[in-house]
């Protein structure tokens, strides 16, 4: 009867335990290097955008933020750290209210790592 028993829970922990190694994401510090105002080709577009450059490890990314109406905090943002997700087109971060956003990575440099020799 144990035998089974330790069996069964064998079995459950086996199959709770694929979907997070599956899934498995990795979060990352990112620390806002630089803000600047997004150049558009196009003046249809009435909403302020800004290329922000970040960097996660020894890569920076340039990624294209639009603000919620009316914000105008990312002007002020340089120097900060976040928390992100980097996938293969988009980094993902968590606004203030927890909330999930995307951001488009528009391009991307890899940096010498510092203190290395």
């Amino acid at each position: 009867m144990f035998r089974k028993f330790a069996l069964i829970c064998t079995c459950l922990c086996a199959v709770f335990a694929l979907p997070q190694s599956a899934a498995k994401t990795k979060y990352r510090i990112a620390t806002i290097l630089a803000v600047a105002p997004h150049d558009s080709n196009d003046n249809v577009s009435s909403a302020l955008t800004y290329d922000v450059s970040v960097r996660v490890g020894n890569t920076v990314y340039v990624v294209l933020y639009t603000p919620p109406l009316g914000m105008e905090s990312a002007k002020y943002a340089a120097g900060a750290e976040v928390v992100v997700l980097v996938g293969e087109k988009t980094i993902t971060y968590n606004d203030i209210s927890g909330n999930s956003i995307e951001v488009p990575i528009l391009r991307r440099k890899t940096i010498a790592a510092a203190g290395v020799r």
